[in-house]
């Protein structure tokens, strides 16, 4: 059994809520590697400027080239036409370590309740 992955890569609808409107992004090569829990790109947006931390480590195999002339698509539809990367994942294991939507909602929301004490 082939242990690699494909994943395709992009910003929560809440974090680019949080972010507000985006302006620029700078995003590897294709053919670069992004290595899990280091910086992979720099998003600039109203509320500043934020460097993009990979959630795994792989081989970008494909880049929107279209999210990088028109980042305003990040914004309007972040889950379908504004992703960024697509990689082939270095090991299928690491989607064990992502969150599913409903527990990044608990996470979210045990946040919010964080910030509120």
């Amino acid at each position: 059994m082939d242990d690699h992955a494909r994943a395709t890569i992009g910003l929560t609808d809440f974090f680019q809520e949080k972010l507000g409107e985006i302006y620029s992004l700078r995003l590897p090569e294709e053919g670069e590697e992004i290595i899990k829990d280091e910086s992979f790109s720099v998003v600039e947006a109203k509320n500043g400027r934020r460097e993009l931390t990979a959630p795994i480590t792989g081989e970008v195999i494909e880049i929107n080239y279209e999210a990088m002339e028109v980042p305003e698509i990040i914004n309007e539809d972040p889950l379908s036409e504004g992703w960024l990367l697509k990689v082939e994942m270095s090991s299928a294991t690491e989607f064990d370590d992502l969150l599913t939507e409903e527990e990044y909602a608990e996470h979210l929301s045990e946040e919010e309740e964080l910030e509120e004490d």
